[in-house]
């Protein structure tokens, strides 16, 4: 867990909040690298979702909205709470399900657990007061469901159909933990199904299996993924069925996406807090919900990648422990590098710039010429980076470059003029 911690920091995936300042608790900063593998695993996503899928339309909602959507979800009740217990002699706070009898920090004894509201409350407007309160989104999807009817009507969808929203939400942790897995600021990728209640159940499974190949069309191993059925007593308070896709991360089993076969729940239950009729031909739609957290997702994808080489890769290695990122070509940050064989040598340089021109509008590309070829090989090894152009005197020659494949190391002479074909085929 510490090794992907610090080459996550070190290679410019992921950062600490406020860094400068001591740092700011469970939020993270996405850098350059990780930015570029976050916003390839959102387009993946959305692509399956709306392109690949039939009747799947976009949207993207307010993060703050009417408190009065949040009262109608059940989210300023009990139910969406967690359980808080304060330690009698530090005073630290912990969830109650992640401790035992004694504290953790100093072995004091706890408090009675209370119910702590994981809702995060702001002001609208000049002056702080409860008419001015609402609160910043805990999920993306009440948005959806506010805006089921105006979607229906703009487009013109007949059930079934799906709503699909990419967006920030905001829970109010009391031990967020485990790097970027736990976190108080978190994005989501969550699709709406509304369907008939009888095609509900065809419908649940349907999505279940599209959602576990879309990780498998995006090279996780197989043996790190598992489908969980949530036992009926552990059921959210509106769930009729739910299965967890989970990932095993370092510490364990853990959650990565959900499907809910919400019924008829959410839509019954804002059409009577709003006034608005939001039935279907006399029926309220069921949903089956798709819910992904995109931070968890790259965490997932970046824990399966890590690979640890002993004795080095080819030629130029030093022989010691190398890191290999086998990142699938869809989401890796990196696609193209490249590579003058030297740098003191002013036409290698130039015609390298100049192929780096040539490519940079069409792929995510990387220009290094610092260092012995070898170690360049390495530090692309390391992020993931699929193809390595090298620009040598033949280049000059030839009007070609030497291409090497990250995974199998194979190197073979492409001709300048079709490298763009050849790079798009090779990631198709």
């Amino acid at each position: 867990m510490q090794k992907i911690v610090s080459f996550s920091k070190r290679r410019g995936f992921i950062f600490p909040s406020s860094e400068i300042y001591g740092g700011f608790s469970s939020c993270y900063d996405f850098g350059p690298l990780g930015v570029e593998m976050k916003r390839n695993i959102k387009q993946s996503w959305w692509d399956m979702m709306t392109k690949e899928e039939k009747n799947i339309v976009g949207l993207d909602s307010s993060i703050l909205m009417s408190p009065l959507i949040w009262k109608a979800s059940g989210h300023l009740t009990a139910g969406f709470a967690d359980e808080l217990v304060e330690c009698k002699k530090c005073h630290h706070r912990f969830r109650k399900d992640f401790v035992k009898n004694k504290c953790p920090d100093c072995g004091g004894s706890f408090t009675k657990a209370r119910k702590f509201n994981l809702m995060m409350k702001t002001f609208v407007g000049p002056v702080e007061e409860e008419a001015s309160t609402t609160y910043l989104r805990a999920e993306t999807c009440q948005g959806i469901y506010a805006n089921f009817k105006n979607v229906m009507q703009a487009m013109r969808m007949k059930i079934p159909f799906g709503i699909a929203q990419i967006g920030k939400a905001f829970r109010n942790e009391i031990n967020p933990k485990d790097f970027i897995y736990r976190t108080r600021e978190f994005e989501q990728m969550e699709m709406q199904w509304f369907c008939s209640p009888k095609q509900a159940s065809k419908y649940f499974n349907y999505w279940k299996k599209q959602r576990i190949n879309w990780y498998l069309s995006l090279g996780m191993n197989k043996k790190n993924l598992r489908a969980v059925e949530v036992p009926k007593k552990e059921l959210a308070h509106y769930a009729q069925r739910a299965v967890d896709i989970q990932y095993k991360f370092p510490f364990g089993w853990k959650e990565i996406e959900g499907i809910h076969n919400r019924g008829d729940w959410d839509l019954s239950n804002h059409s009577k807090h709003s006034g608005e009729d939001l039935k279907y031909e006399e029926y309220y739609p069921h949903i089956i919900e798709t819910s992904v957290g995109v931070d968890r997702v790259l965490f997932s994808f970046l824990c399966d990648a890590y690979t640890e080489v002993k004795g080095g890769r080819g030629a130029g290695s030093n022989k010691e422990k190398e890191i290999l990122l086998r990142l699938d070509k869809k989401i890796t940050p990196i696609k193209v590098a490249v590579l003058p064989l030297v740098k003191n040598k002013p036409n290698i340089v130039k015609k390298a710039k100049e192929i780096y021109e040539l490519l940079k509008n069409d792929f995510t590309c990387l220009y290094d010429e610092a260092g012995s070829i070898g170690r360049r090989y390495r530090r692309l090894d390391e992020i993931g980076c699929m193809y390595a152009l090298t620009i040598d005197f033949d280049s000059l020659k030839k009007n070609d470059v030497t291409i090497r494949d990250r995974d199998t190391m194979k190197q073979k002479r492409v001709k300048i003029k079709e490298l763009t074909g050849y790079i798009n085929n090779a990631i198709m």
